[in-house]
């Protein structure tokens, strides 16, 4: 199948060859080809300028950096390997695919590229997977900020803020983060992530070891938590829902592996059910509902 690029690139040869066969006498007819041939131009313009692929700058300060004329081997090699490991996963876990165990999913689709150093302090500059070709690609941009976010999260914000974004990315993904940070304590290291019009950076090595903990095994809790009540509230769009406890009133998302929300609406809502749902704690925040199968029906 042809695409956009080629698509256009044929139609601006097209219209030169149209304006080397009309004479110069039949004006009129010239400048309306060469308007068109300008509006296609500045299409195919466009067109290569938003193909590129985004970029994202990962620069590192502590005992493995002198300044910004190097980096220690061995670290930039862990570090980066870690970095690689922890986006891919967080991909896969916006994608709904990742498993508790076993490889990460397109792990091989999924690669950063180095392409070339960030200075300031050193670091690398990694271009991210093509978006928008292929499905399984199209959460790049997104784990990106994700990853972002849950570092300033982890670093600044409350047990709350932390507990939304490991609800939204996938625990597995955020122990791979945790374990990129753990390379960077290893090594008395912090860093800084850019991507776009957005830059995090860790004061110091400090606030660094705090969000390491933060994330790691011991402060994040995930479980299967069965309870008996029924759906009072289903908002299919936004994929959430309400359901009623003796004890009290659940509110919670409904996972990606469930495709039709609404089915709960036609088959179980106000009827005495039996549910597991994924629970998630982080510290002290209110723990994260996520309704990943559906009732027994009966």
């Amino acid at each position: 199948m042809i695409n956009r690029d080629e698509f256009l690139i044929s139609e601006i040869r097209q219209l030169e060859r149209m304006l080397e066969d009309i004479p110069a006498s039949a004006a009129i007819q010239r400048i309306s080809i060469e308007n068109r041939l300008n509006r296609v131009r500045a299409s195919l313009k466009r067109e290569l300028a938003s193909s590129v692929p985004p970029r994202v700058k990962l620069t590192f300060r502590g005992r493995p950096t002198i300044g910004s004329h190097g980096i220690a081997a061995d670290f930039g090699g862990k570090a980066t390997i870690a970095f690689a490991d922890a986006f891919a996963a967080v991909v896969a876990g916006l994608n709904d695919n990742l498993q508790l165990m076993g490889p990460i999913p397109d792990r091989e689709k999924n690669q950063l590229l180095i392409t070339g150093t960030a200075v300031g302090s050193f670091g690398f500059e990694f271009e991210l997977p093509a978006g928008g070709l292929f499905p399984e690609q199209e959460n790049t941009e997104e784990a990106l900020r994700k990853m972002q976010s849950l570092l300033e999260a982890s670093a600044t914000g409350s047990d709350d803020d932390v507990a939304e974004l490991v609800d939204a990315i996938h625990p597995r993904a955020v122990k791979k983060i945790s374990e990129f940070l753990s390379v960077l304590s290893q090594y008395q290291a912090w860093c800084g992530l850019e991507f776009k019009d957005r830059i995090f950076r860790y004061d110091g090595f400090d606030q660094l070891t705090r969000s390491a903990s933060r994330l790691g095994e011991e402060n994040i809790q995930e479980a299967a938590e069965s309870y008996a009540g029924e759906f009072v509230g289903i908002l299919p769009n936004s994929r959430t829902f309400e359901f009623q406890t003796a004890d009290g009133l659940i509110k919670g998302r409904i996972g990606a592996s469930i495709e039709d929300p609404g089915v709960i609406l036609r088959h179980w809502l106000k009827r005495s059910v039996h549910i597991t749902l994924a629970v998630v704690h982080v510290g002290q925040g209110r723990p994260r509902f996520t309704l990943n199968d559906l009732p027994d029906h009966r």
